[in-house]
């Protein structure tokens, strides 16, 4: 029953976290022009905010996976969660640009959610289900991600800063119900080290990239994690001008494939992987992305633009299966470690990618040829799926260097 609770919780920490930011996201325009006066400075500080949350995640991510291996994973989550809540109050009730830029750097600082889901969920589900519990995990984040947007435009069409009110309250309320719910799945071993050297960033994502297996793994998440980022970033700007779709439109088409994909991810991961295994589903699941991106490039009617996002959706139990491979193996001492780590390598495609890729599909779009920003994704999806299959199955809990 413990762990029944333990994991309902986590579903609903990773549906709250994304239905809160879900809820923001078509407000901070409106929210960030009425404190810069002008939609020019609102657009730089919209980057400016995400760049800095990016680096500090970037920053702090293996201190927090480490500090979960340390302590336990309980008062890490529970901290990471109090800080979101204190960044979304300070957008609705912030008076200028530079308080909410302070207090988005500490959330990016205690972003710690996903790094301490991903370990707990190994702490406590037999390495022959951890598929099937990632895939409800991405399904809570695809959940959050459809629901999210439609309630916060509704509510910022009351108030501007009614979105971040109902954030926080959310993410308080998640803190609330953990306190109580959430029970520690791995009491933690006081002597983890907390050096220099295995908490700051570039040593800890190296130390992840000298291991054979993980290293492999780490380099596989960075190409699809880049890939995934370009998709995001240049999306709904490429259906608009490919297709000349409405913002109505294309935000059904969003929603639908994020439905979709978190209805295949709770329902079907689990059987695939237990017929195919971790590698092959991982794989299978790349291959498909590296299709669905390459076949977007070249595009040029509706139909067979829906046709390749349904081929999309069954892509996502690849992401799945390649989670629950890399917790396999990681030591059961060290999974907050590894998963900071990885989580640092994340914030590194967040951070430096939606730039790049914006100004890259801008300069296509000037030739006419804003597609090939896909085959630039289905490159780097190739690249992980190639790491993904030079990677042995069988060498799990590898020795550390």
């Amino acid at each position: 029953m413990r762990r029944a609770n333990a994991l309902t919780f986590l579903l609903v920490t990773v549906f709250v976290d994304m239905l809160g930011l879900g809820l923001i996201v078509p407000i901070v325009p409106a929210l960030l022009t009425e404190l810069t006066a002008g939609p020019a400075r609102a657009v730089l500080w919209s980057g400016l905010l995400g760049t800095v949350f990016g680096l500090f995640q970037f920053a702090a991510s293996p201190l927090l996976g480490r500090l979960s291996d340390r302590y336990g994973r309980r008062p890490v989550l529970l901290l990471s969660l109090g800080c979101l809540g204190v960044d979304w109050l300070a957008h609705a009730i912030a008076g200028s640009p530079w308080a909410l830029l302070a207090v988005h750097a500490l959330a990016g600082a205690c972003a710690g959610t996903n790094t301490v889901v991903n370990a707990y969920i190994a702490d406590v589900t037999p390495p022959e289900r951890r598929a099937r519990a990632f895939g409800l995990i991405g399904a809570a984040f695809g959940l959050g991600f459809v629901a999210g947007p439609t309630i916060g435009g509704l509510l910022g069409a009351v108030d501007v800063r009614l979105p971040f009110f109902a954030a926080a309250a959310l993410s308080f309320a998640n803190l609330a119900y953990g306190r109580f719910v959430l029970p520690e799945s791995r009491p933690g071993d006081r002597t983890t080290p907390l050096t220099l050297r295995t908490t700051n960033p570039v040593s800890a994502i190296a130390a992840v990239l000298r291991r054979p297996v993980l290293g492999r793994l780490a380099r596989a998440r960075l190409c699809a994690d880049i890939a995934r980022m370009i998709q995001q970033a240049t999306w709904a700007f490429f259906l608009t001008f490919r297709f000349g779709w409405g913002t109505a439109h294309v935000g059904l088409v969003i929603a639908g494939t994020a439905l979709a994909g978190a209805l295949f991810q709770a329902r079907a991961v689990g059987p695939v992987v237990r017929r195919f295994g971790e590698k092959r589903t991982a794989i299978g699941g790349g291959l498909l992305t590296v299709t669905t991106f390459a076949g977007t490039a070249f595009a040029s009617t509706p139909a067979q633009l829906y046709l390749l996002l349904s081929v999309g959706v069954l892509s996502a139990a690849g992401g799945a299966a390649a989670q629950s491979w890399i917790s396999a193996t990681a030591g059961a001492d060290e999974q907050g470690t590894v998963q900071g780590a990885l989580s640092a390598i994340g914030a590194v495609a967040e951070t430096a990618v939606p730039l790049t890729a914006s100004a890259a599909f801008g300069a296509l779009l000037a030739y006419g040829k804003p597609g090939l920003i896909f085959v630039v994704a289905a490159i780097f999806a190739a690249a992980s799926t190639t790491f993904l299959a030079r990677t042995p199955i069988d060498a799990k809990r590898e020795a550390r260097p």
